[in-house]
């Protein structure tokens, strides 16, 4: 019996070491601005939408989603293979969290509540192969995305890896320089709802627009002195312009459960306009 020949050749390991680049990281260090948004739903069909425009970046929300290992993996996955950078937001900076999410396929770690320069040097090590860090050696799903062979990932990823840490407190704004001037790390992200709770006084009090503006203005200058991207979260683009134009570097712009919604909302707010307009998602 015989079989048809195949209309590709087999496949041949690559002679020349290769690994594809992190364009996020190119782009942070000349200084330009970079896009993306939260990916909340851990919905793969919408992933691999939202993978096919042209945001710089993808980011799974594992902090306040419910999104196990193995959705992550696929979602990783698709995202790479879309030709774009898949990031995860961790739910701490535990040295196993950033391993494991890191071997699942993440180009990079989004670490939140980072308020000292010991949280701060414990994250960015591991998420670095020895000898700059002590991430642990092992699987192949890492190299996959990037479309190299396991031992060229290896001795490659610390050089693509995007460590971002996150400034969400007024112990971290007064820690900034030290910490964002630490080796390694690549970028810091706001998260102005955190930094608004934090900033609260005893009784309960939100400060004002203006006092949470003033401490997000001493995140940009504090970037800056040290030559630090920084960034935040926005909830529309006009918004994360305005903050590009202050020198912000990384910007989310809402999430994929927030568009759903926000034009679910408008389309319903016309059909039925004494209709339900609950906030029912903001991230």
């Amino acid at each position: 019996m015989t079989f048809p020949t195949l209309p590709f050749p087999a496949y041949t390991p690559q002679k020349n070491r290769y690994m594809r680049q992190n364009p996020v990281k190119t782009k942070l260090r000349a200084g330009q601005p970079t896009f993306g948004t939260w990916l909340t739903l851990g919905d793969l069909y919408a992933t691999r939408v939202l993978a096919r425009m042209s945001w710089d970046w993808l980011t799974l929300d594992i902090e306040h989603s419910a999104i196990d290992w193995a959705q992550a993996t696929m979602i990783f996955g698709a995202v790479a293979d879309a030709g774009c950078v898949p990031l995860a937001r961790i739910p701490d900076g535990d040295h196993t969290t950033i391993k494991r999410t890191l071997d699942a396929g993440a180009w990079g770690v989004i670490v939140p509540m980072v308020d000292t320069v010991e949280q701060a040097r414990a994250a960015i090590a591991a998420a670095k192969y020895p000898p700059l860090g002590n991430r642990s050696v092992g699987g192949g799903m890492h190299a996959m995305n990037f479309g190299a062979t396991a031992g060229d990932y290896y001795q490659q990823a610390n050089n693509e890896i995007l460590v971002v840490l996150q400034t969400e407190s007024p112990t971290g704004v007064a820690n900034a320089e030290e910490i964002y001037a630490l080796p390694g790390c690549d970028a810091i992200f706001v998260g102005p709802n955190d930094l608004r709770a934090q900033m609260r006084s005893a009784d309960g009090t939100d400060p004002t627009p203006e006092e949470h503006e003033a401490m997000i203005q001493r995140v940009i200058a504090a970037g800056q002195k040290v030559n630090c991207p920084t960034g935040m979260h926005t909830m529309e683009p006009e918004e994360a312009l305005q903050r590009a134009e202050e020198g912000m570097q990384f910007l989310a712009v809402g999430s994929d459960l927030r568009m759903m919604t926000v034009y679910a909302q408008q389309s319903l707010k016309k059909l039925r306009p004494d209709g339900d307009q609950r906030d029912l998602a903001r991230y």
